[in-house]
């Protein structure tokens, strides 16, 4: 278990870092985090120096408030510097298996303008296994809002292409109605989709007027099999034209399994977190 633990603190020493006037945003499926196991304190900490390369990072799979906690706490050990965390106010899903979203931030680098607010679908049926969550953040000049989504795994692919048919809708709904009717409003929507950003799910969303993109190279595998990557589940979106002074067009995975994806898998989580890198200043036109 130590082994593992140094080479996730080894990757984050060489790892990718920002500097100066850009940050990076990321968003990371945690595999179950605060459930009992034999290996609680090893998770916590090999997350902790993962999520440490980033400034704000948008988590899925949080079974417990309190690990998130845990988690804020054991980044502030390993860095030194103040981090802070929000966490939807219920956790959502079905009877026998709920999960929170949250968000892990540098308070040095990042402010929480605005708390966050479930997509609400009293009025449009019920389409969603867990409702996506957005919250409002500043990092410099930059301000947009970030939305998480856990799509449903399910028993067929019909069901997930279903989910990702709504991201016009949940894109729309936290631009127009959460942070008021501004063209100017930047919406970034991150997590684990359980489909690749090329599934003919996603097909409407991509036709968005504001040109939604994927910033995860399509191919770029993101989820951990036991000898292997094997899937492209996790993405983050976001509006081309609105992102074009912000978007430092450095994007991608952070993979810290070393080639050993039994074990991580089974320790830390059985994804890698994806991650955009958006610049803080906006250059000024003439």
């Amino acid at each position: 278990m130590k082994k593992i633990f140094k080479l996730i603190v080894i990757f984050m020493i060489v790892g990718i870092f920002a500097f100066g006037s850009t940050a990076k945003v990321a968003s990371f499926n945690t595999l179950h985090l605060g459930w009992k196991g034999d290996h609680r304190q090893e998770k916590i900490e090999g997350i902790a120096s993962i999520i440490s390369l980033f400034d704000l990072i948008g988590i899925q799979e949080v079974m417990k408030k309190d690990e998130v906690k845990k988690l804020t706490n054991e980044l502030k050990a390993q860095t030194g510097i103040e981090w802070r965390y929000h966490i939807s106010p219920y956790a959502v899903g079905s009877k026998k298996y709920r999960e929170y979203f949250a968000y892990i931030y540098r308070t040095d680098r990042v402010k929480l303008l605005k708390k966050g607010k479930f997509y609400p679908e009293e009025d449009r049926g019920k389409n969603f296994m867990r409702e996506p969550y957005g919250a409002k953040f500043q990092m410099g000049d930059f301000k947009f809002t970030y939305v998480l989504v856990h799509s449903i795994f399910g028993d067929k692919k019909t069901q997930r292409q279903l989910e990702a048919m709504q991201m016009t809708d949940v894109y729309d709904w936290f631009k127009e109605e959460y942070d008021g009717k501004n063209e100017e409003n930047i919406v970034i929507i991150g997590g684990d989709f359980n489909i690749p950003s090329y599934d003919d799910g996603f097909s409407g969303f991509l036709k968005h007027k504001d040109l939604i993109v994927d910033a995860i190279p399509p191919n770029q595998k993101t989820t951990i099999g036991k000898k292997g990557l094997v899937s492209s589940y996790d993405h983050i979106f976001y509006p081309y034209e609105l992102m074009k002074d912000w978007y430092t067009g450095r994007n991608g995975v952070v993979d810290f399994t070393d080639n050993n994806h039994r074990e991580i898998r089974k320790v830390i989580s059985d994804h890698l977190p994806v991650f955009i890198e958006v610049n803080t200043v906006k250059e000024r036109g003439e």
